[in-house]
């Protein structure tokens, strides 16, 4: 996510509270076990000692695929105007449960600056539409990126049973505003609801970072019924993705353990059903970029945040 535009809130200052406490539940045994049977396979289990099924991978770019993009098979075929609905969920563990996936930005915002900086009501105030998202100094955009990691868990969590609908998939010029993508879940009854994003700080600031939704109740948003189950939601998300990706917690943002709350996000505050973002790198940091430029290591977090959908949907 960007940090010019209408999610924009200035990173807190960190407060040290000791181990990153996401980080070392997340990698017991059980789940040092599973990434290592992921990076020989291309695929990993819930291997975090909790009994739950894990997501099984199928996509080639898991286990051989080159880490530069114009090498790697594509991670879905190409989007059609009705690509976004859902298709017939397979039988399995999720069977009846509905994922939402919100790739951040769209690749065609750039072009429509007009429409995108317009303001929409997000519950407690008015903001813009949408923005353009951020990219490496390479030039390899959010926006391609957020969607590369849905296809990816489009596949992982439709193999499961669930039933997947991604919030836009390039099929529309711009958007969806961040009141529409709200909506998008809410009026899907989704069971889940998880926003990709790519963050865009400065060079030396590492790290993913899972934001909550805080509780708001204040004009068209209430957020009080869904912070609890955001919350879980996020933590399962959060230990999953160090697991299987080996990424740390942000080291700009955040206490250490990887967990964000924030009270300014549209996407978040107008949601009735339970929601995260998770940001899954600095954009702008080249270790960062170098990871999420790498098709091999978007698969894992695809994974990753796929795996802690399952383990929260199962309970």
């Amino acid at each position: 996510m960007s940090y010019v535009g209408p999610d924009f809130e200035p990173p807190q200052p960190r407060r040290r509270r000791g181990p990153l406490t996401v980080a070392l539940a997340a990698l017991v045994p059980g789940a040092l076990l599973g990434w290592l049977v992921y990076e020989t396979v291309g695929g990993s289990g819930d291997g975090g000692g909790s009994g739950r099924a894990g997501v099984r991978s199928s996509s080639p770019a898991a286990s051989s695929a080159p880490s530069d993009d114009a090498k790697e098979p594509s991670a879905s075929p190409k989007p059609t105007a009705t690509s976004s609905a859902s298709a017939p969920a397979a039988t399995g563990p999720l069977k009846g449960k509905v994922v939402v996936i919100d790739p951040g930005h769209n690749p065609g915002n750039f072009q429509h600056a007009s429409e995108i900086n317009r303001q929409v009501n997000i519950g407690t105030n008015a903001k813009e539409c949408d923005t353009t998202g951020t990219s490496t100094n390479g030039g390899y955009t959010e926006a391609k990126f957020t969607l590369d990691v849905a296809h990816r868990m489009r596949t992982l969590l439709r193999e499961q049973g669930a039933t997947v609908k991604l919030t836009q998939d390039g099929d529309r010029p711009f958007g969806p505003c961040v009141d529409e993508r709200a909506r998008i879940g809410n009026q899907a009854k989704a069971d889940a609801v998880v926003s990709i994003h790519a963050d865009g700080s400065g060079a030396g600031n590492r790290g993913f970072h899972v934001i909550l939704p805080g509780a708001v109740h204040a004009g068209a948003a209430d957020t009080r019924a869904i912070v609890g189950p955001s919350r879980d939601l996020g933590e399962r998300v959060a230990g999953r993705f160090v697991a299987v990706t080996g990424s740390a917690p942000s080291n700009y943002i955040g206490d250490g353990g990887g967990l964000v709350t924030r009270r300014d996000l549209g996407g978040l505050n107008l949601s009735t059903v339970p929601k995260v973002f998770i940001e899954c790198g600095n954009m702008r940091d080249s270790k960062d970029a170098a990871l999420l430029t790498s098709g091999v290591w978007r698969q894992k977090a695809a994974q990753g945040i796929s795996e802690g959908i399952v383990s929260f949907l199962r309970g």
